[in-house]
């Protein structure tokens, strides 16, 4: 049954944010009499739309959800106040809320007489709700590098041409990891190389990440595609006017964007996966500040040579034991390419 939950909170793959992917089923016996999935921020939430399909049969049932319910008044009423309301038995949740807000929900239901119990299949919960989880705990999004390589590690010419080193079928399946982020951010030196959009296109979506730009001094081209549609955020150093974004001045002591404080600027306007589509140079400063949770590497078989451009520019690597240590998570073969999940 909490599989099941784990299963209908997936249907909010890409478009739950601001909000956790929530899924709930309710049970009476072995007989599922109610299921429901949070869709979109201000929907009904998942505990709704499952006790509204139950109806009368939700009194005496058990409850499971990959979260526990919710005990505040936001855009909703309290989930647990409707729990109590329909006079619910026992309610299973895969993990506990880390939204300080609306928190203690399980609280609620125990002290009221509902049996609560927390921690079956929490580590595939966690893993759904990860960018939630990381900005509810660490006040900033979960951050993805997505980098498209050949297999010397090369991911464009000498001049920053790189289209295209991998195959449709990997870039189709990038596309969906676009999908599920809240905001996909690259560098003005992708901005000029490439030009790009950076939209979800080969998906069918209803929602389109938000874009941001990391650009100290606003040198982003006013013709520039990614500013056709707007939803442009862009970070500086300066403050300067750019039509079809938004500019926000966020500076390190070298004159630079501060990234760690724009990842919490990002957290703030509730980003909880942040996707990057950069170029080796910002690659290389979000590492070393410390600003990536995990790498989405797609590596083609074919080579470009050492005059080509790396993944990620890192220095003062002397030591074999200053090296960033990666563990993979998962090894996959899409079409001609092998796709690797690492994190650090």
């Amino acid at each position: 049954m909490m599989a099941r939950a784990l299963e209908l909170a997936g249907r909010g793959m890409y478009t739950a944010t601001p909000n956790p992917r929530v899924g709930c089923v309710l049970v009476q016996g072995e007989t599922v009499v109610g299921e429901g999935w949070h869709e979109k921020a201000g929907g009904p939430h998942a505990e709704v739309v499952a006790l509204g399909q139950a109806g009368a049969q939700a009194a005496g049932a058990t409850v499971y959800l990959n979260l526990e319910p919710c005990n505040h008044h936001g855009r909703t009423p309290p989930c647990a106040d409707l729990i109590l309301g329909n006079k619910v038995r026992r309610v299973v949740a895969a993990m506990l809320d880390p939204n300080p807000q609306a928190a203690h929900g399980g609280a609620r239901l125990a002290a009221a007489g509902v049996a609560f119990e927390h921690g079956l299949m929490e580590a595939e919960a966690r893993e759904l709700n990860i960018g939630f989880f990381s900005r509810m705990t660490r006040g900033r999004p979960w951050v993805r590098m997505k980098i498209a390589a050949t297999l010397d590690g090369r991911t464009a010419l000498a001049d920053g041409r790189s289209q295209w080193i991998t195959g449709p079928e990997a870039r189709q399946d990038g596309h969906r990891w676009r999908a599920r982020a809240c905001a996909i951010l690259t560098g003005i030196g992708t901005v000029k190389a490439d030009d790009p959009r950076l939209t979800v296109r080969e998906i069918e979506i209803s929602r389109q990440p938000l874009r941001v730009i990391v650009d100290s001094r606003v040198e982003t081209p006013p013709n520039a595609r990614i500013l056709e549609s707007g939803n442009v955020l862009l970070f500086a150093s300066q403050k300067k006017e750019l039509k079809g974004a938004e500019v926000v001045v966020v500076t390190n002591p070298g004159g630079k964007v501060d990234l760690p404080k724009m990842l919490e600027e990002l957290a703030a306007r509730g980003i909880n996966e942040l996707h990057v589509e950069a170029g080796f140079r910002l690659n290389g400063s979000l590492v070393r500040e410390g600003c990536v949770d995990e790498f989405l590497i797609y590596l083609n078989p074919s080579l470009l040579g050492d005059e080509a451009q790396g993944m990620v520019k890192l220095s003062g690597m002397d030591a074999l034991e200053k090296r960033a240590r990666l563990k993979i998570a998962s090894l996959d073969r899409v079409g001609d390419d092998i796709r690797i999940v690492a994190r650090l």
